[in-house]
């Protein structure tokens, strides 16, 4: 299933999940104007097709304690497949590791989203984990002082022709 083949109350199912994935299917149905029957073989119809992937629980960081985030641009040595491999498959195992993005267009090549407890659990990430990846020639680090906008939600409304 691809954005065309979504209709009006499809986009309106995943608006409704976008804002609360905790949502019974009765609570949805109710939402947008159809039974509960209807709405689950919908959802069910769009997971199948990979445009729900997962309904995760987002949970506070400043509440665990996890009060700093650090947005890291990696610069490899060399761009080769091997080197590229073996640093997502390693990133891909830092648990403080919540994003990791190949990117184009600046003086690196990946962009990390990090988030830690405080300056010295991110010493021990940078220092004893990242920068010993092999391949990895260059860190910039720049530190989150305020978050302004920070959803998982997609912008539905480019999916309706």
């Amino acid at each position: 299933m691809e954005s065309s083949q979504l209709d009006a109350l499809d986009i309106r199912i995943l608006s409704a999940l976008q804002k609360r994935g905790d949502l019974t299917h009765q609570q949805i149905a109710d939402r947008v104007g159809l039974s509960a029957s209807p709405v689950s073989r919908r959802i069910r119809a769009m997971e199948r097709s990979g445009v729900i992937v997962d309904r995760p629980t987002r949970l506070a960081a400043g509440a665990l304690g996890l009060k700093l985030t650090a947005i890291l641009m990696i610069r490899m040595d060399r761009h080769v497949p091997e080197r590229f491999n073996e640093f997502e498959s390693t990133v891909a195992t830092l648990p403080e590791v919540t994003t990791c993005f190949m990117i184009t267009g600046h003086d690196c090549d990946y962009l990390l989203h990090i988030v830690v407890p405080d300056m010295a659990a991110y010493q021990s990430v940078l220092l004893d984990r990242i920068t010993r990846i092999q391949g990895v020639a260059g860190v910039h680090s720049s530190f989150v002082m305020r978050t302004v906008v920070d959803t998982t939600a997609l912008p539905l409304q480019y999916c309706l022709a």
